[in-house]
């Protein structure tokens, strides 16, 4: 597979804005809720496997 040459007069840098503190503030709760969300499920999973160890 070789290189992929950008057509003349297109460019495909984009330059991205900054966040606002309102989509920062949504963005930073979204994580939050993923995180503990995984962190329950990561439990859950460990807790099932040791009990089965036991049993």
């Amino acid at each position: 597979m070789g290189l992929i040459k950008e057509p003349k007069n297109v460019d495909f840098t984009v330059q991205s804005k900054p966040w606002t503190e309102e989509e920062l503030r949504d963005f930073r709760k979204l994580m939050a809720k993923l995180k503990e969300k995984n962190a329950l499920r990561k439990f859950r999973s460990t807790s099932k496997a040791k009990k089965k160890a036991l049993a």
